[in-house]
């Protein structure tokens, strides 16, 4: 697996820069989910991190509601929404509501550009990548060269390169098919359980305070994925 972590000469001090869990879900918004919101703030909190981002299946949460939680927690809640479409799924910002005609990647992409959002490949190795197959390296080669032509990850402004929930083979695949692609990486926890919670996050070099601090920094790319598993190891 590809090397994720942060290091830094012995002698000098690490900067400390943003780490914000970009892929998370709560119930009952997500039906699948073990947590409440609350819940999700809590334990992203006693992880360390600076930022939570609610991505709840095909719902959204209102800016509002963010921010009433934000001040609630004192921490840095922000809203997306991870939709299903026919292809794959995508982690959204800028959208504030669902409607009929999401579910088409063109369509969808189409809505995320004209609201100025950004669109990011969700756990891209599903439905890509076959781990038993792929042991064979030409069998590998060619899911790769098959995803790296898709046009729906064409559409992403970003991949999720690290998924918590992934295992070291899925996620190398998907930073691979990043490199492919040359985008930009991303990560998160993909947490439907408190316990699944401080795997993964996305590190940004600049301050965050809103939705649209989020999206320029994405779509500038100023961010880098983290395996939070391994950081101190």
């Amino acid at each position: 697996m590809a090397c994720l972590l942060l290091f830094s000469h012995p002698a000098a001090p690490r900067v400390r820069f943003l780490l914000i869990d970009l892929h998370c879900h709560t119930y009952p918004k997500s039906d699948d989910a073990f947590m409440s919101v609350d819940e999700l703030i809590d334990g992203t909190k006693s992880k360390g991190l600076d930022g939570v981002c609610l991505t709840e299946h095909d719902a959204f949460w209102s800016a509002d509601e963010a921010q009433e939680l934000s001040r609630r927690h004192e921490f840095l809640v922000l809203p997306g929404c991870e939709i299903n479409t026919d292809t794959g799924h995508a982690l959204v910002f800028g959208l504030d509501h669902y409607e009929f005609g999401l579910h088409r990647p063109a369509y969808l992409a189409d809505c995320v550009e004209r609201a100025s959002g950004v669109m990011i490949a969700a756990h891209p190795y599903r439905r890509r990548f076959l781990a038993e197959p792929a042991k064979r390296p030409e069998a590998r080669d060619e899911m790769l060269d098959r995803a790296s032509g898709d046009d729906f990850f064409r559409m992403c402004q970003a991949i999720e390169g690290l998924n918590g929930r992934g295992s070291d083979v899925q996620n190398q695949f998907s930073q691979d098919l990043g490199t492919s692609l040359d985008s930009v990486l991303t990560a998160g926890s993909d947490a439907h359980r408190v316990d699944q919670l401080g795997t993964a996050a996305t590190e940004f070099q600049a301050s965050i305070e809103s939705l649209e601090d989020l999206i320029l920094q994405l779509r500038n790319g100023s961010c880098r994925p983290v395996d939070l598993r391994n950081a101190n190891g």
